[in-house]
């Protein structure tokens, strides 16, 4: 993985405003880990993806995290202040590629959700359905007794089982916060995202750059790709001088 410039970075924005998150991922990816090929970054584990996700948040906007909650209990904002370390020490150590079950004389192989998987459901509105979408792409064999069956023939036991053996060989994908709210004192654990996260980051990086970018063209006569080689602290000092 390497760090990407800001005009790198800003084509990935550009090019991932109109597309799902999932493939946003992608092509943060992609851009930042040429020696992989976009089907194996497809193909990792959710957690092992945000994994990578968090290193190049780090790499892109350094340690420090900071962010806006909201307490369920009684709505008042909290800010969130935290440093990617402590993210980092939640994701765990990996994920496994392929795992086995084996109950009621059922017998499945099953892999983690992928970025593909996560695509494929993203319009799904019914979340039973989207539930089982994800489950049969994840379900890699299943047999009763020797014998291969269709996903519709899983008793219930079996699905939930394999439900939680998807998370006990992802523990990555869900990563959640421990908060306490200071004025009501509710306590709750929150899921956190961290391609959320990170894009609302960049969203917020790419309109400041692209108005310096604006200013200074305006002021200098400057091209974008001009202003974008000078230093975010060497622009900051032609805007203050403007």
């Amino acid at each position: 993985m390497r760090a990407l410039s800001e005009l790198e970075l800003l084509n990935a924005w550009e090019l991932g405003q109109c597309q799902t998150p999932p493939l946003r991922a992608l092509i943060l990816l992609a851009s930042s880990c040429p020696e992989y090929s976009l089907d194996s970054i497809a193909g990792l584990g959710t957690g092992v993806r945000d994994c990578f996700l968090l290193t190049l948040r780090e790499i892109t906007f350094g340690q420090l995290m900071l962010g806006l909650i909201s307490c369920p209990e009684c709505r008042e904002k909290l800010e969130l202040n935290f440093e990617v370390n402590d993210l980092r020490s939640k994701f765990g150590s990996g994920s496994e590629s392929e795992g086995t079950i084996s109950l009621y004389g059922y017998d499945l192989k099953v892999r983690p959700v992928n970025t593909y998987d996560l695509q494929s459901i993203v319009r799904l509105k019914d979340l039973s359905r989207a539930r089982d979408e994800l489950l049969q792409r994840c379900i890699l064999k299943i047999e009763y007794q020797g014998n291969a069956l269709p996903f519709d023939g899983l008793p219930k036991d079996v699905i939930e089982a394999v439900e939680a053996k998807l998370e006990e060989m992802d523990p990555m994908a869900d990563v959640r916060l421990a908060l306490s709210c200071p004025s009501c004192g509710h306590k709750w654990e929150a899921p956190f995202d961290i391609l959320s996260f990170f894009w609302i980051e960049i969203e917020s990086w790419a309109h400041h750059t692209l108005r310096e970018v604006h200013l200074l063209a305006e002021k200098y006569g400057w091209s974008e790709s001009d202003i974008l080689s000078l230093s975010p602290n060497r622009r900051r000092i032609y805007m203050e001088m403007s």
